[in-house]
Protein backbone atom coordinates (compact mmCIF):
# COMPACT_ATOMS: atom_id res chain seq x y z
CA UNK A 1 0.00 0.00 0.00
CA UNK A 2 1.58 3.45 -0.90
CA UNK A 3 1.89 6.07 2.02
CA UNK A 4 -1.03 8.28 2.56
CA UNK A 5 -0.77 11.48 0.61
CA UNK A 6 -0.19 14.33 3.41
CA UNK A 7 -3.19 16.63 2.77
CA UNK A 8 -2.44 20.26 1.96
CA UNK A 9 -4.75 23.06 3.18
CA UNK A 10 -5.44 26.31 1.58
CA UNK A 11 -6.52 29.30 2.92
CA UNK A 12 -8.33 31.26 0.22
CA UNK A 13 -9.11 35.26 1.11
CA UNK A 14 -9.87 38.08 -1.13
CA UNK A 15 -12.25 41.16 -0.88
CA UNK A 16 -16.21 40.67 -0.61
CA UNK A 17 -17.68 39.42 -4.16
CA UNK A 18 -14.04 38.56 -5.26
CA UNK A 19 -14.87 35.27 -5.89
CA UNK A 20 -12.95 32.67 -3.77
CA UNK A 21 -15.75 30.22 -3.22
CA UNK A 22 -16.12 29.81 -7.09
CA UNK A 23 -12.55 29.91 -7.76
CA UNK A 24 -11.35 27.08 -4.51
CA UNK A 25 -14.06 24.57 -5.89
CA UNK A 26 -12.33 24.65 -9.44
CA UNK A 27 -9.45 22.72 -7.49
CA UNK A 28 -11.73 19.97 -7.48
CA UNK A 29 -11.31 19.26 -11.37
CA UNK A 30 -7.41 18.61 -10.60
CA UNK A 31 -7.27 17.59 -6.76
CA UNK A 32 -9.76 15.61 -4.12
CA UNK A 33 -10.83 18.40 -2.18
CA UNK A 34 -13.13 19.03 0.61
CA UNK A 35 -14.20 22.33 1.69
CA UNK A 36 -14.74 23.30 5.58
CA UNK A 37 -16.52 26.87 5.14
CA UNK A 38 -15.91 28.84 7.82
CA UNK A 39 -18.56 31.51 7.05
CA UNK A 40 -20.97 28.14 6.83
CA UNK A 41 -20.42 27.07 10.51
CA UNK A 42 -20.44 30.74 11.61
CA UNK A 43 -24.09 30.94 10.46
CA UNK A 44 -25.08 27.59 12.17
CA UNK A 45 -22.63 28.64 15.08
CA UNK A 46 -25.43 31.68 16.20
CA UNK A 47 -28.44 29.07 16.51
CA UNK A 48 -26.25 27.20 19.64
CA UNK A 49 -27.70 27.74 22.59
CA UNK A 50 -24.91 29.10 24.44
CA UNK A 51 -23.82 31.37 22.12
CA UNK A 52 -27.32 32.97 21.82
CA UNK A 53 -27.99 33.59 25.31
CA UNK A 54 -24.07 35.36 25.23
CA UNK A 55 -25.37 37.46 21.78
CA UNK A 56 -28.74 37.98 24.26
CA UNK A 57 -26.60 39.36 27.11
CA UNK A 58 -24.48 41.54 25.16
CA UNK A 59 -26.85 43.33 22.80
CA UNK A 60 -30.11 42.72 24.27
CA UNK A 61 -33.65 41.49 22.39
CA UNK A 62 -32.67 44.13 19.86
CA UNK A 63 -30.66 41.37 17.34
CA UNK A 64 -33.08 38.49 18.05
CA UNK A 65 -36.57 37.93 16.43
CA UNK A 66 -38.34 35.55 18.46
CA UNK A 67 -35.98 33.11 19.82
CA UNK A 68 -33.48 33.22 17.51
CA UNK A 69 -30.39 35.76 16.59
CA UNK A 70 -31.68 37.19 13.42
CA UNK A 71 -28.30 37.42 10.80
CA UNK A 72 -29.27 41.04 9.72
CA UNK A 73 -30.65 42.79 12.75
CA UNK A 74 -27.08 41.96 14.05
CA UNK A 75 -25.02 42.85 10.79
CA UNK A 76 -26.82 46.55 11.80
CA UNK A 77 -25.36 46.45 15.00
CA UNK A 78 -21.64 45.45 14.03
CA UNK A 79 -21.14 46.32 10.45
CA UNK A 80 -19.56 49.93 9.43
CA UNK A 81 -16.57 52.31 10.53
CA UNK A 82 -17.75 54.06 13.26
CA UNK A 83 -16.32 53.44 17.14
CA UNK A 84 -20.09 52.16 18.46
CA UNK A 85 -19.63 49.51 15.84
CA UNK A 86 -16.20 48.62 15.63
CA UNK A 87 -16.61 47.83 19.55
CA UNK A 88 -19.81 45.65 19.01
CA UNK A 89 -17.88 43.69 16.69
CA UNK A 90 -15.18 43.33 18.67
CA UNK A 91 -18.03 41.60 21.40
CA UNK A 92 -19.37 39.23 18.81
CA UNK A 93 -16.11 38.22 17.30
CA UNK A 94 -15.02 37.29 20.98
CA UNK A 95 -18.45 35.18 21.36
CA UNK A 96 -17.93 33.54 18.11
CA UNK A 97 -14.89 33.11 16.77
CA UNK A 98 -13.60 30.60 19.38
CA UNK A 99 -16.47 28.26 18.71
CA UNK A 100 -16.04 29.06 14.99
CA UNK A 101 -12.17 27.98 15.24
CA UNK A 102 -13.27 25.01 17.52
CA UNK A 103 -15.70 23.38 14.73
CA UNK A 104 -12.38 24.08 12.02
CA UNK A 105 -10.19 22.46 13.74
CA UNK A 106 -12.12 19.46 15.39
CA UNK A 107 -13.14 19.11 10.49
CA UNK A 108 -9.58 19.43 10.15
CA UNK A 109 -8.72 16.34 12.48
CA UNK A 110 -10.95 14.14 10.90
CA UNK A 111 -9.99 14.46 6.98
CA UNK A 112 -11.11 11.43 4.65
CA UNK A 113 -7.75 9.50 3.66
CA UNK A 114 -8.64 10.16 0.14
CA UNK A 115 -8.62 14.02 0.05
CA UNK A 116 -5.34 15.81 -1.18
CA UNK A 117 -6.40 19.80 -0.72
CA UNK A 118 -8.38 21.23 1.81
CA UNK A 119 -9.88 24.23 1.28
CA UNK A 120 -10.53 26.53 4.28
CA UNK A 121 -12.92 29.53 3.00
CA UNK A 122 -13.20 32.32 5.79
CA UNK A 123 -14.29 35.92 5.04
CA UNK A 124 -12.18 37.15 8.23
CA UNK A 125 -9.56 34.18 8.12
CA UNK A 126 -6.87 37.38 8.97
CA UNK A 127 -8.77 39.29 11.50
CA UNK A 128 -9.44 35.85 13.40
CA UNK A 129 -6.17 34.83 12.85
CA UNK A 130 -7.49 31.24 11.52
CA UNK A 131 -4.57 31.48 8.40
CA UNK A 132 -2.39 29.41 11.25
CA UNK A 133 -4.61 26.50 10.06
CA UNK A 134 -3.21 27.00 6.79
CA UNK A 135 -0.22 25.45 4.52
CA UNK A 136 -0.79 28.25 2.06
CA UNK A 137 -3.15 31.15 1.56
CA UNK A 138 -4.39 32.45 -1.81
CA UNK A 139 -6.08 36.00 -2.38
CA UNK A 140 -8.36 35.85 -4.94
CA UNK A 141 -8.60 39.55 -7.02
CA UNK A 142 -11.33 41.73 -8.59
CA UNK A 143 -11.70 45.42 -8.52
CA UNK A 144 -14.61 46.77 -6.87
CA UNK A 145 -16.81 47.47 -9.67
CA UNK A 146 -16.37 43.52 -10.70
CA UNK A 147 -17.24 42.95 -6.37
CA UNK A 148 -20.02 45.35 -6.61
CA UNK A 149 -21.59 43.92 -9.98
CA UNK A 150 -21.43 40.23 -8.37
CA UNK A 151 -22.77 41.21 -5.00
CA UNK A 152 -25.68 43.65 -6.14
CA UNK A 153 -26.92 40.45 -8.76
CA UNK A 154 -26.35 37.63 -5.89
CA UNK A 155 -26.87 39.39 -2.75
CA UNK A 156 -29.07 42.83 -3.76
CA UNK A 157 -26.06 45.28 -2.19
CA UNK A 158 -25.93 48.71 -2.84
CA UNK A 159 -22.02 50.41 -3.43
CA UNK A 160 -23.01 51.74 0.07
CA UNK A 161 -23.49 48.34 1.51
CA UNK A 162 -20.42 46.58 0.17
CA UNK A 163 -18.06 49.46 1.81
CA UNK A 164 -19.81 49.06 5.05
CA UNK A 165 -19.31 45.59 5.15
CA UNK A 166 -15.70 45.76 3.77
CA UNK A 167 -15.03 48.84 6.32
CA UNK A 168 -15.20 45.98 8.57
CA UNK A 169 -12.64 44.14 7.28
CA UNK A 170 -8.85 43.96 7.00
CA UNK A 171 -7.91 45.90 4.17
CA UNK A 172 -7.69 45.00 0.18
CA UNK A 173 -3.78 45.39 0.38
CA UNK A 174 -3.17 43.66 4.08
CA UNK A 175 -4.85 40.90 2.77
CA UNK A 176 -2.62 40.95 -0.57
CA UNK A 177 0.06 41.26 1.37
CA UNK A 178 -0.74 38.27 3.64
CA UNK A 179 -0.84 35.50 0.93
CA UNK A 180 1.45 33.58 -1.15
CA UNK A 181 -0.14 33.65 -3.95
CA UNK A 182 -2.61 36.30 -6.07
CA UNK A 183 -5.21 35.09 -8.61
CA UNK A 184 -6.72 37.61 -10.93
CA UNK A 185 -10.57 36.86 -11.07
CA UNK A 186 -11.43 40.20 -12.91
CA UNK A 187 -11.91 37.99 -15.90
CA UNK A 188 -13.56 33.90 -16.16
CA UNK A 189 -13.53 31.70 -13.91
CA UNK A 190 -11.91 29.28 -15.72
CA UNK A 191 -8.80 32.12 -16.66
CA UNK A 192 -8.83 32.14 -12.78
CA UNK A 193 -8.37 28.82 -12.09
CA UNK A 194 -5.93 28.15 -14.94
CA UNK A 195 -3.81 30.75 -12.94
CA UNK A 196 -4.56 28.81 -9.49
CA UNK A 197 -4.14 25.47 -10.25
CA UNK A 198 -0.25 25.08 -11.25
CA UNK A 199 0.46 27.24 -8.05
CA UNK A 200 -1.36 24.48 -6.34
CA UNK A 201 0.27 21.43 -7.88
CA UNK A 202 3.88 23.03 -7.32
CA UNK A 203 2.69 23.71 -3.19
CA UNK A 204 1.06 19.87 -3.03
CA UNK A 205 4.55 18.36 -4.68
CA UNK A 206 6.37 20.38 -2.33
CA UNK A 207 4.42 19.38 0.92
CA UNK A 208 4.40 15.67 0.41
CA UNK A 209 8.44 16.26 0.00
CA UNK A 210 8.59 18.08 3.32
CA UNK A 211 9.58 16.68 6.87
CA UNK A 212 6.03 15.46 8.28
CA UNK A 213 5.51 18.75 10.66
CA UNK A 214 1.81 19.19 9.68
CA UNK A 215 0.39 21.95 11.65
CA UNK A 216 -1.09 20.91 14.72
CA UNK A 217 -5.10 21.51 15.20
CA UNK A 218 -4.62 20.75 19.10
Amino acid sequence: MSPRKKTLVVGFIGGIGSGKSAVSRGLSNTFRTLTIDADRIGHEVLGLQSVKDRIRQAFGDVVFDGAEVSRKLLAREVFGSDTHKKQARIRLEEIVHPEIRRQVQEQLSDIPDDIEIVVLDAAVMLEAGWNDLCDTIVFVDAPFKVRLARVQENRDWTADELRRREASQISIEEKRVAAHFVVDNSGTLEDAIKQLVPFIQARFADHQNSPDDKLSVD
